[in-house]
């Protein structure tokens, strides 16, 4: 985990690769449930057979907003922002799924801090993060992700 400790080092980092996630496999009981809480049902996500004997990828794949659902969690276990009183979701630039991602698989999130901006009370900052699929060529998920660190 990296550890950024003050606005100030935040501020240096602007423009770089800071982290790298650990591995996280994507399971099929996730995307059940993802399934269930957003009732996306397509048949490419939960029915295993199905995708088994008609998708090239030998199974179901994961959704793509299952997948951007990942952002807080590769954040979480690659950075520590020493004293922050909160952290709010502010939003997304742009968003790209350039590659599915198969049930099963593994993935990382490279995190690039693209720029520091200071606002009232704090600072707002846009990280790129990549989710790359282990053994993948393409990213499974590229976004701009924007974070207020209060």
């Amino acid at each position: 985990m990296r550890a950024i400790a003050t606005l100030e080092e935040l501020h240096a980092l602007s423009g770089q690769e800071v982290a790298v996630s650990d591995w996280i496999t994507i399971t099929q009981e996730q995307v059940d449930r993802f399934a269930d809480a957003t009732g996306d049902h397509q048949w490419i996500h939960v029915d295993v057979e199905r995708a088994r004997k008609e998708l090239p990828f030998g199974g179901t794949i994961a959704h793509g907003f299952l997948t951007l659902g990942l952002l807080p969690q590769i954040l979480s276990q690659s950075i520590s922002l020493g004293e922050v009183r909160m952290l709010v979701n502010y939003g997304l630039n742009r968003v790209r799924f350039p590659a599915p991602l198969p049930v099963g698989n593994r993935v990382r999130g490279h995190v690039v801090l693209q720029s520091v901006e200071d606002i009232a009370g704090g600072a707002q900052l846009i990280w790129e993060i990549s989710i790359e699929r282990e053994g993948g060529d393409k990213p499974v998920c590229v976004a701009e992700f924007i974070v207020r660190r209060y």
